[in-house]
């Protein structure tokens, strides 16, 4: 593992203690807790999308903003659900953001994962074919930006403006861009067919299958095939892989006044019912900094990805994530690089 960065859901809520109460709170303390992390040493800024939801959803004038407020840590997503996108404009908002940031972006992009809203990329306008599902519909929109974002010709110019009849790409591109796109994998197949379309993979804090094992286990099962599979295609660059955790250090009264007595219960796997089918969910780190140092160090996971992404609890605060990451990269991350 060589790199640490926070992923935020980006929640806002006016209950009781809630720090983020309005959805301004939560964009502009999404970009200041970005600029905290990237001066305690944090890697990456990453932010989850969710739609008909009170988090973050309309991920590009963030990236953006976080874009031109920082200079050295890696933007992205985890992840985009791709049923929702047209992908065109995507490419354009994607390319933009990315020279803004000076090639910084990393896109995590996904089918999706269950929401709150009934058939909601339908409400968006986008409908899965005849005979298609909505996996099928993510990948076709998955295709169709990838394409756009690498230089591809979408369109022919118009004769009775131009003159001629030429193809015509989407236009500004950012070069390297296409490299850094990773696909969000909920299973071992999922990641094999990431690696075959060459995407860098995104694995989260759940897979949507058990096999008994312990969650990082199978998580890093979930890499050795994604990994193969990048083998075999013949892929020319090595790719990126990221897995994402809960880790709270127990460092100070607030710290654990909000989650010491999680330290325990949260301290294991658990299974239950995700979309249907069973699905195991990855165990909670909380507790002292060299505590969790040691049990991460065990994590095989953790060991066979090159990033981890760490959940922060957005909505108390950027100053309490702020101490949290600071806390991680000095005291939690020299056991694991």
């Amino acid at each position: 593992m060589t790199r640490i960065g926070f992923l935020s859901f980006g929640h806002w809520q006016p209950v009781p203690g809630s720090q983020v109460r309005t959805a301004r709170d939560a964009l502009l303390q999404s970009i200041d807790l970005a600029v905290a992390a990237e001066e305690v040493g944090v890697d990456g800024a990453y932010f989850r999308v969710h739609h008909f939801a009170r988090q973050l959803a309309s991920p590009f004038p963030l990236l953006a903003a976080v874009a031109a407020r920082t200079s050295t840590i890696d933007i992205g997503t985890g992840v985009i659900d791709m049923r929702y996108e047209n992908p065109l404009y995507m490419a354009e908002e994607a390319a933009a953001s990315d020279l803004i940031s000076g090639g910084r972006l990393q896109l995590g992009i996904s089918r999706g994962s269950p929401e709150t809203a009934l058939r909601g990329a339908e409400s968006f306008g986008f409908v899965p074919r005849d005979g298609e599902t909505d996996a099928d519909l993510a990948r076709r929109h998955t295709a169709l930006f990838r394409a756009a974002i690498a230089g591809d010709a979408v369109a022919t110019s118009d004769p009775k403006m131009t003159g001629f009849s030429q193809p015509l790409a989407v236009e500004p591109r950012s070069p390297g861009l296409d490299e850094r796109i990773w696909w969000g994998a909920g299973s071992r197949r999922t990641a094999v067919w990431a690696a075959e379309e060459g995407m860098n993979l995104m694995s989260s804090t759940l897979l949507t299958e058990d096999t008994g094992v312990p969650f990082d286990q199978l998580q890093a099962e979930q890499i050795r095939m994604y990994r193969d599979a990048w083998q075999a295609a013949g892929h020319a660059r090595e790719p990126r892989v990221s897995v994402s955790r809960s880790i709270i250090p127990l460092i100070d009264d607030e710290t654990r006044h909000y989650f010491g007595i999680r330290a325990q219960a949260e301290a294991k796997d658990q299974v239950g019912i995700l979309d249907g089918g069973l699905a195991r969910f990855g165990r909670s780190y909380v507790g002292e900094p060299d505590q969790i140092a040691a049990e991460l160090a065990q994590d095989e996971a953790v060991a066979a990805a090159d990033t981890l992404l760490v959940t922060v609890p957005n909505q108390l605060g950027v100053e309490f994530n702020t101490r949290i990451l600071e806390s991680i990269v000095r005291d939690v991350s020299p056991a694991l690089r």
